[in-house]
């Protein structure tokens, strides 16, 4: 197996599209990840993988505790430049401090989490965390699949059938 056909295949994996955020010396940092997902309801824990090289890993073991934003549809332009290497990712993007980390005003959740462990993984590390506090909004969650940002769709035989 070559690394272009492990890609394809985790491309059809669709996945939330969540931007991870710290606070440290004044300064927001922040990156866009896909790898979020629920870990436990008692306690409630998720998991997050972070890469090993980014500064925002170094900042998260410093301070042990990050935000997640599970960005809406209407934030997929916050994604792409918090994906980026840039310096000023929240440049032009709407937040504010909650609990010390920085919020993304019109995401369609919140998280506030504290490191529970860290577990490493090639070149990235998964860490698994509680969750601190949570909050929803009415907004749609942006998803990840196939390369391309969209939403989630019910299928019209399940419409309303789950909730």
């Amino acid at each position: 197996m070559d690394a272009h056909q492990f890609r394809d295949t985790m491309a059809r994996v669709t996945g939330p599209v969540a931007i991870v955020t710290a606070h440290r010396d004044g300064t927001p940092h922040g990156t866009t990840v896909s790898s979020l997902a629920s870990l436990s309801m008692s306690p409630a824990m998720i998991t997050v993988a972070l890469d090993n090289g980014s500064a925002l890993l170094a900042i998260v073991r410093e301070t042990g505790g990050f935000g997640v934003n599970v960005l809406s549809t209407g934030q997929h332009e916050a994604a792409v430049r918090f994906a980026s290497r840039r310096d000023d990712r929240f440049a032009g993007t709407a937040w504010e401090l909650v609990d010390g980390l920085p919020f993304l005003t019109g995401s369609s959740a919140w998280l506030r989490c504290e490191v529970s462990a860290e577990i490493p993984g090639g070149d990235h590390t998964l860490l698994l965390a509680t969750v601190r506090d949570c909050s929803t909004s009415d907004a749609t969650p942006l998803v990840y699949s196939r390369r391309t940002f969209g939403t989630h769709a019910a299928l019209p035989a399940l419409a309303g059938a789950a909730s």
